[in-house]
């Protein structure tokens, strides 16, 4: 069986106190089942600052956006925070259409979240897509 889906993978940066988290391809049930794990282990330390891309993002539905809603949940149980870096039209007004789109500080850059944050990149300078 031939599958044509487009690369899928999260690469992980962390600079200062913000940890940067890539996600490419489709954000479909299939790829939220392979993610959820190393989104959560992100998330561990108390007060996190987590900045997802979402830019490289070909496709979101209704179990993406459920893996969005539980990792702000989880963030915000410890007192941390969720960028979602979004500059796609299309998943702006899917957030708005669920009415989630005040749930979420949406950027359309990844500038301003890492402004002001300066020093190494931590973890080796950053994972491969995985």
């Amino acid at each position: 069986m031939f599958d044509d889906r487009p690369a899928f993978g999260v690469r992980v940066h962390a600079l200062g106190g913000v940890t940067v988290a890539e996600i490419a391809g489709e954000l479909d049930i299939f790829a939220a089942g392979r993610i959820v794990a190393r989104l959560d282990s992100l998330i561990q330390a108390r007060c996190p600052d987590l900045v997802l891309d979402l830019r490289p993002v070909t496709f979101l539905d209704c179990a993406g956006l459920s893996l969005l809603c539980r990792l702000r949940n989880r963030v915000l149980e410890r007192d941390g925070r969720l960028r979602l870096v979004i500059d796609e039209p299309r998943f702006v007004r899917l957030l708005r259409m669920v009415r989630l789109d005040d749930a979420f500080e949406v950027l359309e850059d990844l500038t301003p979240a890492i402004a002001g944050v300066s020093g190494p990149v931590a973890g080796g300078g950053g994972d491969a897509f995985a």
